[in-house]
């Protein structure tokens, strides 16, 4: 059946305390800079409760959250010029709504793109809104939960962040843990003359979810493990996508072509002294392995080996380097110009597992799926554990042309389980 929804009210909610005046300007650093003005969105979905209406749950999150924006102030204000917050207290965009199916009949069949609709605006539709929320009911009483916030203020372990505060305190928790919001320091401000990031922005992009269980994980584990060393499930996974979209989507006579994969990485750990997950903003950069398009030792053009390679090389001089000197600017103004041109097709990876995605219990259990929706990126997979944690969903962002033929392909398909929510 087709879904819609339809805004039932729209109204903006405020910092239950106003922001103190030494904390009304949040800097933005160089990684928030050159972060893509989008929304990251995560959508949870939660059953009918017997004891509550939708109207009270949806009361309930709106106070909890009216708390959570005075420790997380700057979510409530606006961007100015890709240089600071104005945590002004204006509020965040709510939106109540109501779908015209049951979660039971969303769940026969999920689509990613669907999923947009549980969003209150277009993802690249950002203009100065740090983030936005909408809660979407179904005529069964479940409800969906969505939360975009812009990348401009946060990488997803600092929107994970948010979301485990804003449950807690829903929950009746007194003890939340206090974020800090000093990466300026870190990661001083630039000047990003010559660099655009919404140019990676596109529209024509189709969402596919494709789910892999544990079996079928472990099997790619064996069959990429080499000289006694076995890749993670992340790894095993992205060398097996990214050899299917090659196989499907890539003209063999095109030599000339620079073929990459990309990896997002937490910098946290990797920095001296290591930082907490508290630390809120963009704290995470690319690990970029180049494919050796001459390797014939195997289908994957040695890319695994290249992967591991990169991801290593993301450490501690690695992030003196981002802090200290101008080469890695230098280095995305000229990769962008190259993707521009064709020169170089990407394909990337960024990984939610063991993110803790099912944990959000707002006081009405925690959610029976979390899920995302179709992105504005072209070659973006994103991965999530499934509810029960031992498999994988993979949602894939292709261009139209390319996903016709991605997700027609039979090594793909032999290795993709049914993997529909389960409701119960």
């Amino acid at each position: 059946m087709k879904i819609e929804v339809e805004m039932i009210s729209s109204e903006l909610i405020k910092p239950s305390s106003p922001t103190p005046d030494h904390h009304r300007h949040h800097r933005l650093s160089f990684l928030d800079q050159i972060q893509i003005p989008v929304f990251m969105p995560l959508i949870l979905f939660y059953p009918k409760q017997i004891n509550t209406t939708n109207i009270e749950r949806c009361n309930q999150a709106k106070q909890s959250l009216s708390q959570a924006l005075t420790i997380f102030y700057p979510l409530a204000g606006r961007v100015k010029d890709n240089t600071y917050i104005d945590c002004n207290d204006e509020g965040v965009p709510f939106v109540e709504a109501q779908a015209n199916c049951h979660l039971s009949d969303f769940f026969q069949n999920p689509n990613p793109s669907d999923n947009n609709k549980f969003l209150p605006f277009e993802l690249d539709d950002v203009k100065d809104l740090v983030a936005v929320f909408q809660v979407t009911y179904f005529k069964c009483g479940g409800l969906a939960v969505a939360f975009g916030s812009s990348h401009k203020v946060g990488d997803a372990l600092s929107q994970f962040t948010f979301l485990k505060s804003w449950a807690a305190i829903a929950h009746g928790d007194t003890d939340i843990a206090i974020p800090s919001f000093d990466t300026s320091t870190l990661f001083p401000p630039k000047n990003l003359s010559g660099f655009e990031p919404r140019n990676v922005i596109v529209k024509d992009v189709v969402t596919k979810r494709f789910v892999f269980d544990a079996s079928t994980i472990a099997a790619l584990r064996a069959k990429y493990s080499n000289n006694g060393s076995r890749p993670t499930r992340v790894e095993a996974l992205s060398v097996f996508i990214w050899s299917r979209f090659m196989a499907a989507t890539q003209v063999k006579d095109e030599p000339d072509k620079l073929y990459t994969v990309l990896h997002a990485v937490n910098l946290r750990p990797r920095m001296d002294p290591p930082l907490s997950e508290l630390h809120f903003g963009n704290i995470s950069r690319i690990a970029i392995a180049v494919a050796d398009m001459e390797s014939k030792d195997d289908e994957c053009y040695g890319i695994l080996s290249k992967m591991r390679d990169a991801l290593r090389k993301v450490n501690l001089d690695y992030v003196k380097d981002l802090q200290q000197s101008d080469g890695h600017l230098n280095f995305m103004r000229k990769q962008s110009k190259r993707v521009a041109k064709g020169e170089i097709v990407s394909f990337s990876f960024t990984s939610l597992c063991k993110f803790p995605a099912y944990e959000s219990d707002f006081g009405w259990g925690k959610p029976v799926w979390v899920g995302t929706a179709r992105l504005t990126f072209k070659n973006l997979v994103v991965f999530f554990d499934t509810k029960e944690g031992q498999g994988i969903e993979a949602w894939v962002n292709l261009k139209d042309k390319d996903m016709a033929k991605f997700e027609t392909d039979n090594e793909l398909l032999a290795h993709v389980s049914s993997g529909s929510p389960n409701y119960l």
